[in-house]
């Protein structure tokens, strides 16, 4: 049964900022660079300033927890960065350093050291030893260290122990913790162990030549040491420590590398994977809830519990004095100032181990009872059991009884009842609050439906009084109010066909004639009088028979010869007829040949019925009017 504790150094140590550290290299330029001097230097322990570059005589200074200037030794860079976050995977708890920078600026060297002047990482693990050493004489507690060697080489986890292993998958377990199922795990007893697995395994890192370092990692490699130390007395509490020591793969500008082919490859896969990193640290550090891309790259999701996660994290970011280097030193700078913002939660992963019982059924032996075959069977079993384990059947049930099993239950219970997290209490009382919350909303819901069924009855009692359904809009329809003298006066406009307009003695006729075209206009006394509604109420259908025949006529006649012969312009002429419809006309000409009559058009696409009649109106009384 595993648990996460909280930090026992009080409340303030609960979380932990990512402490960055900034290590500058000697100046390696030639003889022609020296005379521009470096393009970056420190100010004190922990300021640093660098030439501003849209204007030279200014320059930008940056703060972090410390700085390394040119003459700092690998000791002085362990002491002051390094040591101080070791204790707390003797804990339970985790811890990492990175080494981040552009290539050629000494991250490897700062990581790995070399015979005389070792780097990070053989100190932090001759550390861990001595502290496991000086922790193990105190009694109470066994330890057992592990490691394990990996590499990231173009977006695949490959095993530095195993060599012919290939692409490992990465998970996450129930806790939220990021391991690598197929990786290689060797206990280490003494630091000399360590150094047998670690420089071969080192030999088998990628690495190659470019034209600013002639060493270049192409692969970003992380070391893991994990520390288990056992409780030896009851409850036998576990607790696990990791402890991550990567050297990232620097940042290249190609047009300076000179990579080609396959180094052009790894460049690229290096620089996406440093862009994802730069993605990761902005959302964490983001004000707005965003989705932080750990599973973007291989490199972040590795690195989940060192940036935002559970981890004691380092970053040392190294950098370079010569003016080359001067936009990679800068990004580095900007990108070492977004992480020191970076706040990790701590955590001791501790595992309780609980006995395992062995209980029997004891109701089905009891209800056999000893009659029937199948009981008889049974006990034939238990009896060979018991003679070949020389024990009684009672043996288990006896073990419940043990005073050391009952002593560890005991103690057992006492932890989980002490080991309480303040933080789950008052999340307890959160949960107890919002509950208490949600109950008064019910109360105020309830309150609110009674208030409205109560309106609802109210509104049905007046509606049955009046004999009238509820929701029913028996009011009359808005009309404009006419007087008294207006009613005698005025009558109901009604627009009658032509046919009987000769039938009514009050219409006027009015003849309109142009070019042949004659056209019957009604204006009878109704037209002067206003309808209720003040819209005109003018008949739709049935217009062509308002028309004379011959005139109708003729003008199908035109609007057919136009489809049948006309070009693409006096197609568009028509009304109701744009630049698609016309080429659509054109078209079907070309197939079909000429419209038989003025019906064919509603095979043309698009041309529905309601489409067409309203084109034979506009286009006949456009015909008209010329």
């Amino acid at each position: 049964m595993a648990q996460r504790v909280a930090t026992s150094d009080g409340a303030a140590k609960k979380t932990s900022r990512v402490r960055v550290a900034v290590r500058l290299r000697p100046f390696m330029g030639s003889e022609d660079e020296k005379d521009e001097g470096p393009c970056v230097r420190g100010l004190d322990s922990q300021n640093l300033e660098i030439v501003n570059w849209r204007n030279a005589t200014e320059t930008v200074k940056y703060h972090f927890d410390v700085f390394h200037g040119e003459k700092t030794t690998q000791q002085e860079v362990f002491l002051s960065s390094v040591k101080p976050i070791l204790p707390h995977i003797l804990t339970g708890q985790n811890a990492s350093v990175f080494a981040y920078g552009p290539t050629g600026a000494g991250k490897t060297h700062t990581m790995m050291g070399s015979s005389d002047q070792p780097g990070v990482i053989p100190r932090a693990v001759r550390e861990v030893f001595k502290l496991v050493k000086a922790k193990a004489d105190e009694g109470g507690w066994d330890y057992s260290i592990g490691m394990s060697y990996l590499e990231i080489y173009n977006e695949k986890v490959l095993d530095l122990l195993s060599p012919s292993s290939q692409d490992l998958p990465i998970r996450e377990d129930k806790d939220k913790n990021i391991f690598i199922p197929g990786l290689t795990h060797t206990t280490i007893s003494c630091f000399s162990d360590f150094d047998k697995q670690f420089v071969p395994a080192s030999l088998n890192r990628t690495t190659a030549s470019t034209k600013l370092n002639h060493r270049s990692s192409r692969s970003h490699a992380i070391l893991l040491i994990k520390v288990v130390r056992t409780q030896r007395a009851s409850p036998h509490r576990q607790q696990t420590g990791k402890l991550y020591l990567i050297d990232l793969a620097g940042s290249e500008d190609n047009r300076r590398t000179g990579n080609q082919g396959i180094r052009l490859k790894e460049s690229g896969a290096i620089n996406l994977s440093l862009f994802t990193l730069n993605k990761v640290v902005d959302s964490l550090n983001s004000s707005a809830a965003v989705r932080v891309p750990y599973r973007d790259s291989k490199l972040t999701r590795l690195l989940q519990d060192s940036l935002g996660g559970s981890s004691h994290s380092v970053m040392i970011t190294n950098i370079a004095p010569e003016y080359k280097y001067y936009f990679d030193t800068f990004g580095a700078l900007n990108f070492a100032s977004k992480s020191k913002l970076i706040v990790n939660k701590p955590f001791t992963c501790e595992t309780v181990a609980v006995p395992a019982l062995p209980v029997k059924r004891a109701r089905e032996d009891h209800a056999a009872g000893g009659s029937g075959t199948e009981p008889h069977k049974k006990k034939h079993k238990d009896e060979r059991k018991t003679e070949h384990d020389g024990s009684s059947p009672s043996s288990p049930f006896d073990s419940l009884s043990d005073p050391s099993v009952m002593d560890r239950l005991i103690a057992l219970e006492k932890l989980m009842m002490n080991c309480q997290d303040k933080g789950e209490l008052s999340m307890l009382k959160d949960v107890a609050q919002s509950r208490k919350e949600i109950q008064e909303l019910k109360e105020k819901q309830k309150e609110f439906e009674r208030k409205a069924m109560l309106f609802s009855r109210l509104d049905g009692e007046k509606s049955n009084a009046k004999h009238e359904p509820a929701f029913k809009n028996s009011a009359a329809p808005l009309q404009r109010k006419q007087s008294a003298a207006t009613k005698a006066n005025k009558q109901q406009a009604v627009v009658q066909p032509l046919q009987v307009s000769q039938l009514q003695p009050l219409q006027q006729l009015a003849v309109v004639k142009k070019q042949s075209v004659c056209v019957k206009k009604v204006k009878t006394i109704s037209d002067q009088v206003e309808p209720p509604d003040g819209k005109e109420n003018l008949v739709e259908t049935g217009w062509e028979f308002q028309l004379d025949t011959s005139v109708l006529e003729q003008s199908r006649q035109k609007i057919l010869h136009v489809l049948n012969t006309g070009s693409l312009k006096e197609l568009k002429g028509l009304q109701q007829i744009g630049d698609k419809k016309a080429k659509l006309i054109l078209g079907w000409r070309e197939i079909h040949g000429h419209f038989l009559k003025l019906e064919d058009v509603l095979k043309i696409e698009g041309m529905t019925a309601k489409r067409f009649s309203t084109f034979m109106k506009a286009n006949i009384l456009s015909t008209m009017g010329k």
